[in-house]
């Protein structure tokens, strides 16, 4: 999760997920930029990685502060760590997937993986984002 301060306070880098299925949601929608652990790879290298199919751009090369762990609505565990940066939104890239669209279309068309990107306060982040993964907000300012 990175985060940066603007005007005193405390903002953080959100993503929302790309493709027809997400495309009209917006609360509790949002993420932060995550990936899945391959056999041998350590959670914060997967983090690194993921940022940047996600956003196009390297992770800043700094230590994560690690936020622990939560799990999604689905099952999925999220382990996140907390990086201060900046990133121009406007300028973001995502990595692509590839579903058939419209669904029995036979058709198959490329989405981004992310969509968008934006820097939220943590109120705004906890309304925007995957509510298993609001208390990274609040584990962010206790640690901040």
């Amino acid at each position: 999760m990175l985060y940066r301060r603007r005007d005193g306070k405390l903002e953080v880098l959100l993503v929302h997920p790309g493709g027809p299925f997400w495309q009209k949601r917006d609360e509790g929608a949002w993420s932060i930029p995550k990936g899945e652990v391959a056999e041998n790879e350590e959670g914060m290298d997967v983090a690194r990685r993921e940022f940047q199919e996600e956003l196009g751009t390297a992770a800043p090369d700094v230590e994560g502060t690690p936020l622990g762990e939560v799990r999604q609505a689905g099952g999925k565990l999220v382990k996140a760590w907390a990086l201060p940066g900046d990133l121009d939104v406007a300028r973001i890239t995502s990595n692509t997937f590839e579903i058939e669209w419209p669904p029995r279309s036979g058709k198959m068309q490329q989405f981004p993986e992310v969509d968008r990107a934006g820097w939220f306060d943590g109120d705004t982040a906890r309304r925007k984002l995957l509510p298993a993964q609001r208390a990274f907000i609040d584990r962010l300012e206790t640690q901040l």
